[in-house]
């Protein structure tokens, strides 16, 4: 696994994550995924898939800065500040996360399979 691989299979995601499509978060999102939310809540991967569905995550804009990526044997961690707007059913999101994300390689294929985030002040 190279870095560069990394770094193209998160602006596939984050690309994914804003226009809410479902087959490719499908596909680079792991079965057994556990993310942690700012409010301390843990969700898995059917609950991600089912607020994009359902239309209730609505994201309007979304960059990406300040990216650190370690690769770790077949693993990748990544962390970085992300930009958002939108709406989580009648919730607004609005300001700076920090994400960290670990990926790990299946036949070849990147997957997330756990990651957190945390907004910022």
């Amino acid at each position: 696994m190279k870095v560069e691989d990394v770094v193209n299979a998160e602006i596939e995601l984050l690309t994914a994550i804003k226009k809410a499509d479902v087959p490719i978060l499908e596909k680079i999102l792991h079965d057994d995924l556990l993310f942690n939310l700012p409010d301390g809540n843990t969700i898995t991967k059917e609950f991600d898939l089912d607020s994009y569905r359902s239309g209730k995550m609505k994201i309007d804009s979304l960059e990406a800065s300040d990216q650190i990526i370690n690769i770790i044997g077949d693993a990748a961690v990544v962390a970085v500040t992300v930009s958002l707007k939108g709406a989580f059913g009648d919730y607004p999101i609005n300001g700076a996360f920090r994400y960290i994300r670990v990926w790990k390689q299946f036949d070849g294929l990147l997957k997330v399979i756990a990651g957190s985030c945390l907004k910022l002040a």
